[in-house]
Order: C-alpha cells, then structure tokens, then sequence
C-alpha cells in the first residue's frame, strides 16, 4: 500500500519536470538566411525655411519672389481638435520649401469657418521667397 502513494508522487513530479520543455524541438534550417539589403542614406533635410513677418526686414537683401504659398489645419468636425495656427505656418514652411524657396513673407494667418471639408480651419497665407546672401 505505501508503493502507490510513492509511485503517484513520482509519475506526478515528472509529469511537471515535463512542462518546462517545450513540446517541438527547434529545428534547424539548412538554408541561407538572405543577405540584408543595403541601407540606402538618407538625403540630406533642406535649410529649414525662414518665416519673415514684416517686410522692412527684406530691405537691402536680394531675393526673388517664387509666388503665392498657403498653409492649413483643418478641424473636421466639432469634436476633432481645434485648428491651429502654429500647424498651419508649419505647413505653410513645407509648401514654400517644394517650390525651391529658403524663406517666406507671411502676410496673415487666420482662423475661419463655414469652409467646406472643414468645421473650422487655420489658413496661413504668404510669399514663397528665396534670398540670396550678399
């Protein structure tokens, strides 16, 4: 009588040695991992383009006007977050910098409503300008 609780103890301690193993061995793969893909450098980032508020700080500087660039945020219904206008110059940067231009007169920024697609909406407006240096 004293052999089966021994034996049920036993069968019942190697059973849970069993769990820590995981039931498919690993198997090991004969074939050539791929070679990584050379990483291609990134291009360079563009000089940030600089926002000029008034025109007098244009004066005496060479520059070429390269035409009208606007920026938006856009709140699209009552419940999205407001429109901003910190967004919308930042836009406005970008756009100016994809028509080749290192600075921008800003002319107004304002918020807005009854746009369509928009509930509200921040509008930048200014000249995408490129200065020379002297």
């Amino acid at each position: 009588m004293r052999a089966l609780p021994i034996c049920l103890l036993a069968f019942a301690l190697s059973g849970c040695s069993m769990l820590n193993r995981s039931p498919v061995e690993p198997v090991q793969s004969t074939a050539t991992p791929p070679a990584p893909e050379p990483t291609k450098p990134k291009p360079p980032r563009p000089a940030p383009v600089r926002i000029y508020t008034n025109a007098e700080e244009l004066v005496g500087k060479p520059f070429r006007d390269l035409g009208e660039v606007t920026g938006e945020s856009c709140q699209a219904s009552n419940q999205d977050s407001p429109p901003n206008i910190p967004t919308a110059r930042k836009r406005l940067q970008i756009n100016a910098a994809k028509m080749k231009a290192n600075a921008v007169l800003l002319h107004s920024c304002e918020v807005t409503s009854g746009t369509p697609g928009c509930y509200r909406q921040a509008v930048c407006i200014g000249s995408a300008l490129n200065v020379s240096a002297k």
